[in-house]
């Protein structure tokens, strides 16, 4: 069987595949489409203080931010380019911040990463990041992951990797909240390793904090375990934050990890207690059950996925917008079976010659732990425009 290691160091070689293809998406020429609003215009970037060591890999207001590319989309249909496609974008954006932590991409030799920003990092913000900025101000920052080499080691998951790894943003975020956040409200995102730090930092520091829970907007922690009680929206990894039950709720976490058909017993995602879960340290298993939202549905029955891809990375005839979209393609539905919670996806039309499926299926191991995102990033940023407009 594979081991948890492994599960983390396959999905890291697929998502290195990824964003090489992705990086020439900042290059192409948009001529058609409709031109999707600006970033969001944010507070004067701040000049960086001798004593700060934040390196931001996206910063509102900065020159060549990779989270603030064109956004502009195509809507694909089966056979071919349908029409232009816009995301939601809220007249009050510029009012909320979103926290960025990206997964395991670093292809640095050590068993953590340095904060010189890399093309990978850049990737993958395009990828994962960017179209969050119609919503809002998008800040990434630099931090001293686990890198891909760590993965193959068994050092990976000690707690001196992980912990400097955490430690780096949990500098990064502090100086965030001192120097730049000004208080705006905060939409978290992670994946992966991204998500199990996130998971660290909410415990730590928002969790116990009724004023920071207040500025939380929303949580997005995807393929990271988010663990609660059996049959409960709390009660695993945060005691006072609760998974989101509808889209216009605020304080909440958004959490799932896609798969075809349940997790296997080894699962690196969708059980409670192993893989992604130790972490951020979270070993209980007893009692416990990985959380999952539908972000279509926000119910346990099915709703429909709005994927949203570079086009580079998933080409279709007639597009030549930096986005698409692939809507009435998959669908979505929670399942919590045998000790397993995990997002099931299904394909709801056949593939025909022009049109392949957008992911590939890593069997019960794994899923499709790299695409946790993308597959559903056209309605996460329609959740984030709603919780936006119920914030008080």
């Amino acid at each position: 069987m594979r081991t948890a290691i492994e599960i983390a160091r396959h999905a890291c070689r697929t998502r290195r595949a990824w964003v090489a293809a992705s990086v020439t998406v900042v290059t192409l020429v948009v001529v058609t489409g409709t031109l999707l609003p600006a970033a969001p215009s944010a507070a004067a970037a701040r000049p960086l203080q001798p004593s700060s060591r934040t390196v931001w890999l996206c910063r509102p207001g900065t020159a060549s931010d990779p989270c603030a590319t064109v956004r502009t989309a195509t809507s694909v249909g089966v056979h071919f380019a349908e029409s232009a496609f816009a995301t939601a974008v809220t007249s009050r954006a510029k009012n909320f911040d979103c926290f960025y932590v990206y997964p395991t991409v670093s292809a640095e030799a050590g068993l953590n990463s340095d904060l010189a920003i890399q093309k990978e990092e850049t990737d993958i913000a395009i990828g994962q990041a960017s179209q969050f900025s119609s919503v809002c101000n998008v800040w990434a920052p630099m931090y001293r992951q686990a890198t891909q080499a760590a993965l193959g080691e068994n050092e990976a998951f000690t707690s001196q990797v992980i912990g400097t790894a955490y430690d780096s943003l949990l500098a990064a975020w502090r100086d965030y909240l001192a120097h730049d956040n000004h208080g705006r409200p905060v939409v978290f995102i992670g994946h992966s390793q991204g998500a199990a730090m996130l998971i660290k930092l909410l415990r730590s520091q928002i969790d116990p904090s009724p004023q920071l829970r207040t500025k939380m907007v929303s949580a997005i922690i995807l393929g990271g375990n988010v663990q609660v009680a059996k049959g409960r929206d709390v009660g695993g990894s945060f005691r006072h934050i609760p998974t989101c039950a509808s889209a216009k709720e605020t304080g909440c976490v958004i959490a799932y990890s896609t798969f075809a058909s349940e997790p296997a017993r080894n699962a690196g995602v969708g059980r409670p207690g192993q893989g992604v879960s130790l972490e951020s340290g979270q070993t209980a298993r007893r009692g416990q059950q990985v959380a999952c939202v539908n972000p279509a549905s926000f119910s346990s029955g099915v709703g429909d996925l709005v994927p949203m891809y570079p086009t580079v990375v998933h080409p279709s005839r007639g597009v030549i917008t930096p986005w698409s979209v692939f809507p009435q393609l998959y669908t979505a539905q929670c399942k919590q079976q045998d000790g397993a919670g995990w997002l099931q996806v299904r394909r709801i039309l056949p593939p025909t010659q022009d049109f392949r499926p957008l992911v590939s299926d890593e069997g019960p191991i794994s899923g499709f732990h790299v695409d946790d995102v993308n597959l559903a990033l056209g309605n996460l940023i329609l959740d984030v425009a709603l919780e936006e407009d119920s914030y008080h």
